[in-house]
């Protein structure tokens, strides 16, 4: 074998008959590599969602949901429909106790957030509008908050002791603050209260559910800023990894519901939002349509496979004189066998580096158009050793293809293939 694999005449013979036949062979190549160019191209772009999709969300923990108080749809022991839900602090406990699944939940409440008026704030002659939340520590578990050095966020103390302290963001620095001046330790008036800045916190585009311009301060220190008592606009939550985030979405919301005398029906008198089960839905679709290029992909390069099968017992056919003037001249079974099984694996090998080049010209080009930051779609790759795994079963492939062939060719007897016109 590896001799005729190094025998001069043996690749002479390999390119004359692929001279012979062209087109056959070229349309039989390209169905090969078109199986790993897809393969390639659908992997690599479901790879790219994925990646992109944990970019946008990775601010947030992935098996986090979010719950808010509605009005109610359902009329119920005795209250009428339409009546209006509060969450409050007292539900935090409440939940725990009742749904074990749940890891972290941080009660949170906002002033400008969602449509109403934001405080206004001001410094030094500089003034704007911008959203305030009013939060807990335990917000950093579920969805993280990357502050610049030298600053922090609200922490217990802060909590405990009702502190005048903020975080602002970028935007709020850039239009408070002079270019190359420090706010950490600064004083920011917040609706006539005066708060000193703790940290500043970055924006991640694409990334998180606030803005580069929020503000946040102790939730306790908002109570007294704007007289919420223990109101709660909206609980922040994340489960366990290994809980069933849809389940406990409906848990808490039934918990709700008994708590507040609310109909076991009626579905509108909480709002909720699951990451979780959005997150789960996406690494759904990103998996099948790797499964989906997997299946394609080996579908077509088998399909490929077969036809350069056909294209050499063809060759076979059409060589059956010349094939048996080598075997007149002493030719060994086995390096006519080696012959046919070379070719084969030659024609399968080039299909497949062609299609792992277009493949990654393809990947290249999608990572190029979908580069802004605001799109779910990041670095679309494939593992090397997928490539390379995928490029070794097509030879495999093309190697046992080529028995086929290459055992006709030894079947041929030389002195009828002599006898042939």
């Amino acid at each position: 074998m590896l001799r005729t694999l190094f025998d001069r005449d043996t690749w002479q013979e390999i390119f004359g008959s692929i001279q012979k036949n062209k087109l056959r062979t070229m349309v039989t190549v390209i169905g090969v590599l078109w199986g790993i160019f897809i393969y390639i191209s659908m992997s690599g772009a479901s790879k790219g969602l994925d990646n992109g999709f944990e970019r946008e969300f990775e601010e947030v923990a992935i098996n986090s949901l979010f719950v808010w108080a509605q009005n109610t749809s359902i009329p119920y022991d005795g209250f009428r429909t339409g009546r209006r839900m509060q969450l409050k602090l007292e539900d935090k406990p409440f939940l725990e106790k009742r749904i074990p699944e749940l890891q972290y939940i941080a009660p949170r409440i906002s002033r400008g957030a969602f449509g109403d008026s934001g405080a206004n704030v001001k410094r030094k002659g500089k003034s704007g509008s911008y959203a305030i939340f009013g939060d807990f520590p335990i917000l950093v578990k579920i969805a993280t908050k990357d502050i610049y050095d030298g600053g922090r966020f609200i922490n217990q103390s802060d909590i405990d002791y009702q502190r005048k302290v903020c975080v602002i963001g970028e935007r709020t620095q850039e239009e408070l603050f002079e270019a190359k001046e420090n706010p950490i330790g600064s004083f920011i008036e917040i609706d006539g209260m005066y708060f000193k800045v703790v940290g500043v916190h970055k924006f991640t585009p694409g990334g998180g559910f606030e803005s580069d311009s929020d503000i946040f301060i102790p939730f306790t220190t908002f109570k007294i800023l704007y007289n919420t008592g223990d109101r709660v606009n909206w609980f922040a939550m994340a489960a366990y990894d290994d809980a069933d985030v849809v389940a406990v979405e409906a848990d808490i919301k039934a918990a709700l519901r008994v708590k507040n005398r609310v109909h076991p029906e009626d579905e509108r008198a909480f709002g909720s939002f699951n990451l979780g089960e959005v997150f789960n839905k996406v690494k759904g679709f990103s998996n099948g349509m790797y499964i989906l290029s997997l299946i394609v992909g080996i579908a077509t390069i088998l399909a490929g496979i077969v036809g350069i099968g056909n294209i050499l017992l063809i060759s076979v056919r059409e060589r059956t004189k010349e094939l048996g003037i080598r075997r007149a001249l002493g030719a060994t079974p086995s390096e006519v066998r080696a012959q046919i099984i070379i070719e084969s694996v030659f024609l399968t090998l080039i299909a497949g580096i062609v299609g792992i080049i277009l493949g990654a010209f393809v990947l290249a080009l999608l990572g190029y158009a979908f580069k802004d930051p605001l799109l779910p779609f990041v670095n679309p790759t494939v593992p090397i050793k997928f490539i390379l795994g995928a490029l070794v079963l097509m030879v495999g492939l093309g190697t046992l293809i080529g028995l086929i062939p290459a055992q006709r060719a030894v079947s041929i007897k030389p002195i009828d293939a002599l006898r042939e016109e």
